[in-house]
């Protein structure tokens, strides 16, 4: 059965090759579907190369917003640092102020000039 059903096939195979007509557009056919095969794959490519290019963009952006926050992590830390440093300073300077107006400008026991 098998035999029969591919004998038929090569016969009418055959047939259709004769045809000069069936062979020009056979290979019309073949020729077209390859440059479309080709067309295609150069298009997947560039697409491909695009969406590459694409990710690495934003893969960079990714990472320098990464870096700056965390210098400004960093520098809010140091800033936060200094503030101290400088609150305490304010904070004994205004004390020794505070101590300086609560003593009289002169000894209890001192004379005025005449």
């Amino acid at each position: 059965m098998m035999n029969r059903v591919w004998s038929q096939l090569k016969e009418l195979f055959t047939a259709a090759w004769q045809n000069a007509k069936f062979r020009k557009r056979l290979v019309t056919a073949v020729v077209v579907f390859i440059v479309l095969q080709v067309y295609f794959v150069r298009e997947l490519i560039a697409a491909e190369l695009l969406f590459g290019l694409i990710f690495a963009i934003l893969f960079v952006l990714g990472v320098l917003f990464y870096i700056v926050g965390a210098i400004g992590e960093r520098g809010l830390d140091w800033a936060e640092v200094g503030l101290r440093f400088f609150a305490e300073a304010a904070r004994r300077g205004y004390q020794v102020v505070e101590d300086l107006s609560k003593k009289p400008i002169r000894h209890p026991h001192s004379e005025s000039a005449p």
